[in-house]
């Protein structure tokens, strides 16, 4: 059981603190949309969303490896391990000025380049802060700067968009500055400035780091492109209304959103959790039974988020972006198979094989691009919607088979594909608007609720023994 509790208790630390978190960020989506216009909206996505793709590059994938290599490390070579990083964000950072220049070419940027730079530097810093505190084991640290960062977010939010009418420019330097101010609280409260030791760099850990992180760069590109590619292709092929309509779909890609929110808590664990566990036998079949419980839970929280589609979408945004909740049920079948995906590239996380999960990925940026560009012209944001949750079934569907040889467990087909029907049945079904829709949206839920229940009733279960053990 100790290989559980350990399980449960990462997940409801890391839970308490990222899912409060990202809780406090969707509350604040009515904040964005009533003070945001959907241009505005569009225009603040496409600078997030840029500086994404830009932030692997300018640490070269670092801020991934280094908690990979920080949890088996020991103390003294942690500082190695930590110190290399730090170093390399700083080198970063002068190239990273002259590259960022080149947005000066396209208009959307237009008085938004130093936020962009900002806005990478301060991500990359608190990415490196942060994960070097979660692979040293201090999980509870970890969870509290998450939920002090989203605080922080929300304070500049409220004084930058309702009291200074900053825009744009208030939205995006709210996240900047919080992500400065809680990097350098870890850095002094942590004293992690004692671990920053550039002398003890060694050659040999750089380059085995390098080979682990480097891998990430176009990994983290591929998924990044996948998630953002659909807004260029937006802005590039729906002429002048293009960004208003990109600004609804962002708006509306942000409530499924909650499905690998949701994920990823468990996922942050799940590494910790998967790593430690040494003996393979033992391994496969940890694997086997979190995989099933976890596919349980996300598809019946992917077909509650189907069916009550509009109310989210009525609650977290403003009444003028109500009509991007048509977009939500497809893209709730994307998060689904985005989430079911990340599991499976924990496969690749334990056997340090980064390199099978870029090329995973870039199968499904390629297909997303050539799907964008196919769909996006005649169906508009729907067929954004409809190429993202193709690409992220494909690689699902590839990892599926891939990840056999690394370790053996039941990927559940039949339960895989039970569910699939049921919430593709559903999102046809609402977007229709047959009559008495919401009668069938009810059953749908109630029916996997009731395929699913014994693996999550089974999950709470043992979770509740654990905690009444302690």
């Amino acid at each position: 059981m100790g290989k559980w509790k350990r399980l449960f208790s990462n997940t409801a630390i890391m839970g308490a603190g990222t899912f409060i978190s990202k809780l406090l960020v969707f509350l604040l989506m009515p904040l964005y949309t009533a003070y945001l216009s959907s241009a505005e909206f569009g225009v603040a996505d496409i600078l997030t969303q840029t500086a994404n793709l830009i932030i692997p590059i300018a640490v070269l994938g670092i801020g991934d490896g280094l908690f990979r290599f920080t949890i088996d490390a020991e103390p003294n070579n942690r500082k190695q391990v930590f110190s290399t990083a730090i170093i390399t964000l700083a080198v970063g950072m002068i190239p990273l000025a002259l590259l960022i220049q080149l947005l000066r070419f396209f208009s959307v940027f237009d008085g938004y380049i130093w936020l962009v730079f900002a806005y990478i530097c301060t991500a990359n810093l608190h990415l490196i802060v942060a994960n070097y505190v979660r692979g040293c084991d201090r999980t509870k640290i970890f969870a509290v700067q998450g939920i002090i960062n989203t605080v922080l977010v929300i304070g500049f939010n409220i004084l930058f968009l309702v009291a200074f009418d900053m825009g744009v420019t208030g939205y995006v330097l709210s996240v900047i500055l919080a992500d400065f101010l809680v990097s350098v609280g870890l850095i002094i409260f942590c004293k992690l400035y004692r671990d920053i030791k550039p002398k003890r760099i060694s050659s040999a850990l750089v380059k085995e780091l390098l080979k682990f992180s480097v891998p990430y760069i176009p990994l983290t590109l591929m998924w990044t492109i996948t998630s953002v590619s659909d807004r260029f292709v937006i802005l590039a092929t729906l002429g002048e209304n293009a960004t208003a309509i990109n600004g609804l779909y962002a708006a509306a890609y942000k409530i499924p959103t909650l499905i690998t929110i949701a994920g990823s808590i468990f996922i942050k664990a799940w590494q910790i959790s998967s790593v430690s566990e040494r003996d393979a036998e033992e391994r496969a079949s940890f694997f086997g039974t979190v995989y099933k419980n976890y596919l349980s839970i996300i598809f019946a929280g992917g077909a509650g988020l189907i069916a009550f589609s509009q109310i989210f979408t009525r609650l977290l945004l403003h009444e003028s972006y109500f009509e991007s909740w048509k977009y939500v049920p497809v893209l709730a079948i994307a998060m689904v198979f985005s989430a079911f995906s990340e599991f499976l590239g924990s496969v690749y996380f334990v056997h340090k094989r980064s390199a099978r999960s870029l090329l995973t990925a870039a199968v499904g940026a390629i297909v997303n691009i050539v799907l964008n560009f196919a769909l996006i012209p005649s169906l508009g944001a729907m067929g954004a919607a409809i190429a993202t949750a193709i690409c992220y079934g494909i690689v699902f569907l590839i990892r599926v088979i891939d990840t056999k040889k690394y370790i053996s467990f039941s990927r559940a087909p039949i339960k895989t594909v039970v569910n699939t029907v049921a919430i593709m049945a559903q999102t046809v079904l609402i977007l229709l608007q047959i009559p008495y829709w919401w009668i069938y949206q009810i059953a749908f839920v109630l029916f996997m609720a009731a395929f699913n229940g014994r693996d999550i009733i089974r999950t709470v279960i043992s979770m509740l023994k654990i905690k009444l053990k302690k």
